[in-house]
């Protein structure tokens, strides 16, 4: 499909679209520097966005102080979705946000160039979802001046991760997106997400963490309640 910078939005509907989320997902953002994925994460928060990159093997590592997760929980509903993919993998990932997320609220999904899918834009035309083919999210930001309207920086976050003790227990830690610095845990990633994440996923510990709030509690109150006090 030969179509530069086409979006089934108009101009200002994508604008508004893209400036009034606070969080913007990033399939492909890992840990290589060289990858624009990457590069992605911290020339979106310049100018004011959260990011939530998305890569398996790099999973509860950080990105510009942004944690890596290993997929898209159930029960979350982004708006924007980059996709920094090969065509047939950004393919995999259509399919799958088809499968579950509600197509009355279907978040923008951008193909950046290279990862278009004559199959997955087929799919999104038909239900009437938004979408971005053939240009750079950075980019588009750039040019237009676009910075994130809503304020959503800095992030806090949570991880959990299995014991280095090997005692079958968990650490849960809360993190900000100003600061953080972490690299792969070396035991078992059990879940990692923003406090909006832990508010609403359906993964099985965010459920159970909210099973633990006491009366008129705030989700980051809860969270930092929970952390493990530094020996």
């Amino acid at each position: 499909m030969e179509i530069e910078g086409h979006s089934s939005l108009d101009d200002a509907k994508l604008s508004s679209h893209v400036m009034m989320s606070p969080v913007i997902h990033i399939y492909g953002a890992g840990l290589n520097t060289d990858r624009p994925a990457h590069t992605a994460v911290g020339e979106l928060k310049r100018k004011g966005w959260a990011c939530a990159p998305i890569h398996p093997r790099d999973a509860g590592a950080t990105i510009d102080g942004f944690p890596i997760r290993p997929f898209l929980d159930d029960g979350l509903s982004p708006r924007v979705i980059v996709l920094f993919l090969a065509p047939e993998r950004a393919r995999s990932v259509v399919r799958d946000l088809i499968v579950r997320l509600d197509h009355e609220a279907f978040p923008l999904i951008w193909f950046q160039r290279g990862a278009e899918d004559d199959q997955s834009i087929e799919a999104l035309e038909s239900m009437n979802a938004p979408y971005v083919v053939n240009d750079c999210i950075v980019e588009y930001t750039g040019r237009n001046k676009f910075s994130c309207s809503i304020e959503a920086l800095p992030q806090t976050f949570c991880l959990q991760t299995a014991s280095e003790d090997g005692d079958g227990c968990s650490v849960w830690t809360v993190h900000s997106s100003q600061d953080a610095q972490l690299s792969p845990p070396t035991h078992a990633l059990e879940w990692v997400g923003s406090l909006d994440d832990l508010a609403y996923s359906q993964h099985t510990i965010p459920r159970y963490i909210r099973s633990l709030r006491i009366q008129d509690e705030s989700t980051h109150a809860l969270a930092k309640r929970l952390t493990k006090p530094e020996p």
